[in-house]
């Protein structure tokens, strides 16, 4: 399936979303841009095995992002790495290749300027993401990104299990400590506490 037209996407987007907003805009943006970059114009069809994208942040720009890349989670073809930005890493693992996205810190600023007769600031923003340019949004940098095989979909590996708290883990995920293998959790990485 060839990428759809943008407004194809934006309802696409505000269904998943529950809304339509800005955040969902730029993430749509991004995400087209980054195929672009990359020349992959069928990422749900003939091209869905060789993409896997890297999101930053975990804001509404983010569930955007698969609606045109089709990467998912579930899939092991989306990977979160909260590092708090407006960012996403495209890369064509069939090709070696990546490419990065931010999106500019002054392009809220632009919108204010482009649409000073529109009232507030995210319909500003929804209108002028649709029509800045590509390089008035995003800056792009040209990356390397290293991915072992358990990074890909379809990955198989024998499961583990825990030393100390017996819970299975998959993927090459554990950590070997005193020639103990580890959940990350049991290995000080925990995001939670226990009670």
């Amino acid at each position: 399936m060839p990428l759809k037209t943008f407004d194809e996407y934006v309802a696409l987007a505000e269904q998943a979303h529950g809304h339509i907003c800005a955040g969902q805009i730029l993430g749509l943006r991004m995400a087209i841009y980054g195929l672009k970059l990359l020349e992959l114009d069928d990422p749900l069809g003939r091209h869905r095995k060789r993409l896997v994208t890297f999101i930053e942040i975990d804001r509404c720009a983010t569930d955007a992002i698969p609606v045109v890349t089709g990467c998912r989670l579930g899939k092991r073809a989306l990977k979160f790495r909260d590092f708090g930005k407006v960012a996403a890493t495209f890369c064509d693992v069939q090709a070696d290749r990546a490419v990065r996205l931010v999106a500019r810190e002054d392009s809220k600023q632009r919108a204010r300027e482009m649409f000073p007769e529109i009232d507030g600031t995210n319909a500003q923003q929804m209108r002028a993401y649709r029509e800045m340019p590509d390089a008035a949004l995003f800056a792009a940098e040209w990356v390397r990104v290293k991915l072992g095989p358990e990074e890909f979909p379809g990955y198989k590996s024998p499961r583990v299990v825990c030393a100390q708290c017996g819970e299975g883990i998959s993927f090459k995920r554990e950590v070997v400590r005193d020639g103990r293998a580890l959940c990350k959790a049991c290995a000080g990485e925990r995001y939670y506490e226990p009670l």
